[in-house]
């Protein structure tokens, strides 16, 4: 049923009025306490402890709100998405203030995959997929050149996949602050297409660029696309395979042949696949709908490739960046700029074949700016890394090159492809779990370093980034005995 997220519900205006009612901050007295304005809510009933908003840091927070939070709805279309990068040049789409909610649509960049179920009938998916011989709805896509003399695959040369919408602009925000983003909610987009009410569809493709490929049995190279199915009414918790085929060259409506999965958004032929529909049976997976990529724009480029996460958030791959979690990103531009897009129906750690079930969700968010001058004494005070929190866990990520943009120099968006490494994502990780025990818990090094062994889980997030990730977790009730 339609809570308000579902564009193509004959009564989503009603629906979405009904959904914005139930978050009215006067019924539910949601800004009656600035603790609860700015972010303290979970600071009590959390497992073990506090949030990483002190209670003074969120009073000084709610102090600086201007009143009561508004409303926003951004859809995803060709006015609102950029494919493939972040940028600090791009207009903001919205403008919001801090404690503002924000409903966000946000589309697969592999529904080309399978147009008839993830875009036909959808008119915010079918804009920004149009693509004939003699226009494209998003020509640009990646951040690669937009020149014709210079690209081959096509503007943006696809250095970097992702539909991102946005970007949001979060007034007062200021290089130095701290934009904490909650995820209030995280649905499936509903298929449009009649023949396939009530379900939404994601693709997994085990690509090139997966850490599988070198390593096939036989030493073939192939590349397979397994489309799942997913209950869209939310009567199911599980995903289940339609069929899956291998990928065959594709020539894209501009002409250019796609050997492999090289540029986002090429509309498969299926007459020139073969469609295996015996594939999984009997087979649930577990659902658990998040966001592969979400952030602010850095500021050390113009143009930033999607694909690696930095210090400012991105595409870090984390299934437990979905409902219910925190994330905290350092500002690093006026208005932090934030997009999001990469949905996935569901991941495991290490996204190993290369993508999840990159299936389209709209989510809703309440973003509140925490100021530099309100920093100091905080957990979040140096923070310099995107950070998760639940209700029960603290979550660093750690990437091979924490700030590639800025370690590697002028071409840091190609060199940090050739330097992955799990190694030493696990010594970032590591770092940044002693930086936050250390800082938030008060430990001393020595204590942090055997905290870290015997009381933190370290987990390859993902390598197939291009910067690889490792991310470590740490139970709040670890430190239940404290006052």
């Amino acid at each position: 049923m339609c809570k308000g997220d579902d564009v193509h519900c004959p009564h989503f205006e009603a629906h979405y009025k009904a959904f914005r009612e139930d978050l009215n901050p006067e019924r539910r007295s949601f800004l009656k306490s600035g603790l609860l304005a700015a972010g303290g809510l979970a600071a009590f009933g959390a497992a073990g402890g506090a949030s990483l908003v002190t209670p003074a840091l969120a009073q000084a927070t709610a102090a600086r709100q201007r009143g009561p939070a508004s409303y926003h709805h951004l859809p995803a279309n060709a006015e609102t998405v950029h494919w493939g990068y972040f940028s600090k040049k791009l207009k903001p789409r919205i403008e919001i203030d801090s404690g503002d909610i924000v409903t966000i649509e946000t589309l697969t960049h592999h529904a080309a995959d399978d147009l008839e179920r993830m875009v036909k009938g959808d008119e915010g998916a079918e804009s920004v997929y149009e693509w004939t011989k003699d226009k494209k709805g998003v020509d640009r896509r990646g951040a690669g050149s937009t020149d014709p003399a210079v690209y081959k695959k096509g503007s943006g040369d696809g250095q970097g996949v992702h539909i991102m919408t946005g970007p949001v602009y979060v007034r007062g925000a200021e290089p130095g602050d701290v934009l904490e983003v909650r995820i209030l909610d995280c649905v499936p987009r509903p298929s449009a297409n009649p023949e396939f009410a009530g379900k939404a569809f994601g693709s997994n493709a085990a690509a090139n660029w997966g850490f599988h490929y070198n390593h096939l049995l036989g030493g073939d190279k192939r590349e397979v696309i397994t489309i799942y199915e997913v209950d869209a009414t939310g009567g199911k918790s599980w995903a289940e395979a339609v069929y899956n085929f291998k990928w065959t060259p594709q020539t894209d409506p501009f002409g250019v042949v796609h050997p492999t999965i090289d540029y986002p958004g090429v509309p498969v032929n299926h007459s020139t696949v073969t469609r295996n529909f015996d594939i999984l049976k009997g087979v649930r997976v577990p659902i658990r709908p998040h966001f592969g990529t979400l952030g602010l724009a850095p500021t050390e480029a113009d143009y930033v490739d999607s694909i690696p996460p930095s210090y400012t958030g991105g595409n870090i791959d984390n299934w437990r960046i979905g409902k219910g979690a925190t994330m905290y990103y350092p500002v690093s531009v006026d208005g932090a700029l934030l997009s999001v897009g990469d949905p996935h129906a569901s991941q495991g750690d290490s996204e190993l074949c290369g993508t999840a079930i990159e299936c389209s969700l709209t989510g809703t968010f309440q973003l509140i700016l925490h100021k530099k001058a309100d920093l100091a004494g905080t957990p979040l005070e140096e923070l310099g890394y995107p950070m998760l929190e639940t209700q029960t866990e603290w979550v660093v990520h750690g990437f091979s090159i924490g700030n590639y943009l800025a370690e590697l120099g002028a071409n840091a968006q190609s060199e940090i492809y050739s330097k992955s490494s799990v190694d030493l994502a696990l010594q970032d990780a590591f770092k940044k779990m002693r930086h936050f025990l250390m800082t938030t818990k008060g430990l001393t090094e020595d204590e942090a370093i055997s905290i870290i062994s015997i009381g933190v889980d370290f987990g390859v997030t993902q390598v197939v980034d291009g910067n690889w990730g490792v991310h470590g977790i740490v139970k709040k009730d670890l430190f239940s005995g404290r006052a």
